[in-house]
C-alpha cells in the first residue's frame, strides 16, 4: 500500500488532468456533480483539502488578462442578461493590438460585454489563478442568440459583413434554420468602407430604414469595434450591437469551422490556418507569439499595461 503522501501526489497529478477535461467535456451545470464525485472518490482527502480544490472553481466577474478585463460569463448567463448593449469577444489577436493600438482599446473600454472568444485564452486563465468559466466565441454565440430569440419577433438583425453576396446567402441560410425573418436584412461593404464617410453613413441610413434592433457586424478587427464605437448613437432602433468576425462567413457556409474536440483543444486557430494560410499565417506565426511572453511577464507580475491613462474597468 502507497504512504499517503504518495497518495496525495497521485491523486494531485490526476486533479490537473482532471480540471482541463472537465472544463472541456462537461457544461457548467454537469461540472460541480463530476467535480464532487471526483473529490469522493479520494478518502485520504480530509475535508479542508476538498474545499482547497473545490475553490479553484470559484469565478470571479471579471478576469484580467494582460489589460483587459475579461467578463466571466457563460453562454447561458450572456444569453439571458443580453437586453442592450455593445458585445464583443476578445481573442488572442485583440489582446496583441490593445498593446499597441489606443484607439482599440478604448473601443472595448466602452464595450459592456467582453467574453472569451479563445480557448487558448481559457487555458491561461487557469495559470492566471481566475479561471473564466466558458469561452464563448462570437461564432458559437451568434447563432445561439439566433436559436434563443427564435420565437421573439422584436429581435430582428441587420448583417453587415463578407464579401459580396455572401453576407445576404448567410441571411438565407439563418432565416432557414430559425424558421423566421429574423435576419431583416443584409450588406457587404466595399472594402475599406470604414475609410470612406460616405459609404459609412449610407450604411447607418440602410440600417436605420430596417426596422432592425440588433446590428451584427462581421468585417475583422479592429474595424469592425472601432465602426461600431464611432457609429453606434447615430443607429436610431439597434438596441444590441455584436462584433461577430467572421461569424457571417461560416453561416453562409463559405468556410467550415473545425470539430467540437479541435476547438476544445485550443487548436481552432492551427485548423483555420491550413484553410487560409495566405490571409492568416502573419497572424498566427508572427503576429501572435508575444501572447506567451506577455503572459509570462503576468504571471511574474512583470507585466507593465499600455495607455494607463485610459480608465480601467473595475475587476469584481
Amino acid at each position: 500500500m502507497s504512504s499517503l503522501p504518495s497518495q496525495l501526489h497521485q491523486f494531485h497529478f490526476l486533479w490537473q488532468v482532471f480540471y482541463l477535461y472537465i472544463d472541456t467535456s462537461f457544461n457548467l451545470e454537469s461540472q460541480f456533480q463530476v467535480i464532487l464525485q471526483i473529490l469522493e472518490a479520494f478518502p485520504v482527502l480530509t475535508k479542508t483539502t476538498r474545499a482547497n480544490y473545490l475553490k479553484q472553481f470559484a469565478y470571479s466577474d471579471k478576469v484580467k488578462i494582460l489589460n483587459l478585463a475579461i467578463d466571466n460569463l457563460s453562454m447561458s448567463e450572456l444569453l439571458r442578461e443580453l437586453k442592450t448593449g455593445v458585445v464583443f469577444t476578445p481573442n488572442v489577436d485583440h489582446l496583441i493590438k490593445i498593446q499597441k493600438d489606443k484607439d482599440f482599446l478604448q473601443c472595448y473600454e466602452i464595450a459592456d460585454y467582453k467574453v472569451c472568444d479563445s480557448q487558448l485564452i481559457l487555458f491561461t486563465s487557469y495559470f492566471l489563478g481566475s479561471k473564466i468559466k466558458e469561452r464563448v466565441a462570437g461564432s458559437d454565440l451568434f447563432p445561439a442568440f439566433c436559436r434563443y430569440h427564435k420565437s421573439n419577433e422584436e429581435i430582428k438583425i441587420f448583417l453587415l459583413g463578407a464579401a459580396e453576396g455572401v453576407a445576404a446567402r448567410a441571411q438565407r441560410n439563418i432565416n432557414a434554420k430559425i424558421g423566421r425573418r429574423i435576419v431583416v436584412e443584409a450588406h457587404s461593404p466595399s472594402f475599406g468602407f470604414e475609410k470612406n464617410e460616405e459609404e459609412c453613413l449610407r450604411i447607418i441610413e440602410k440600417v436605420n430604414n430596417s426596422g432592425a434592433t440588433v446590428l451584427a457586424v462581421g468585417v475583422g478587427a479592429p474595424k469592425q469595434e472601432k465602426f461600431i464605437h464611432k457609429y453606434k448613437d447615430q443607429f436610431q432602433n439597434i438596441q444590441i450591437f455584436m462584433g461577430i468576425g467572421a461569424t457571417i462567413d461560416f453561416e453562409a457556409g463559405k468556410f467550415n469551422r473545425p470539430p467540437k474536440f479541435i476547438r476544445n483543444l485550443g487548436m481552432e486557430w492551427l485548423y483555420r490556418l491550413l484553410s487560409d494560410p495566405k490571409r492568416l499565417w502573419k497572424r498566427y506565426l508572427i503576429e501572435d507569439l508575444p501572447f506567451f511572453w506577455l503572459i509570462l511577464q503576468q504571471m511574474l507580475n512583470k507585466y507593465v499595461e499600455p495607455f494607463q491613462d485610459i480608465k480601467p474597468t473595475k475587476l469584481s
